[in-house]
């Protein structure tokens, strides 16, 4: 008998835990997954915190057959960035999908590099940046 994880339209939450725990432990954000036919896993802080979880945007991202980058308006996520993309058979049709909330989409990019410029200067004048 072969042991492995196998993704199928059919697989289970406990069947994608171990890929979704490694996806989250990978990056240190949640993540959901879910196969086309059942509820799936919510992965926060390294821990399964939901075995029949599905979302607005992992349900839209499989209809669809594309990655979705939204803000959803309802479920656990509502209100933060998140990205959701289908996982595909050798046939190019969705069995599952696999979702993070979107650091980018939640971090202030003219915040972040406002001061930019003047550490920038700072640096070709040999001056020491300070820390703001």
């Amino acid at each position: 008998m072969r042991e492995g994880i196998v993704i199928t339209e059919d697989a289970s939450a406990e069947e994608l835990a171990p890929i979704a725990l490694a996806v989250g432990e990978l990056l240190v954000i949640p993540v959901t997954m879910r196969s086309k036919n059942k509820r799936g896993v919510c992965v926060e802080k390294g821990e399964v915190i939901d075995f029949d979880y599905t979302g607005p945007i992992l349900e839209r991202a499989m209809e669809e057959n594309r990655m979705i980058r939204t803000m959803p308006l309802s479920g656990r996520y509502a209100g933060t960035p998140v990205v959701v993309a289908p996982i595909r058979n050798k046939k190019g049709e969705v069995i599952a999908a696999l979702g993070i909330v979107d650091v980018i989409g939640t971090v202030d990019l003219g915040a972040v590099f406002a001061h930019y410029p003047r550490v920038l200067e700072g640096l070709k004048s040999g001056e020491k940046p300070k820390i703001i």
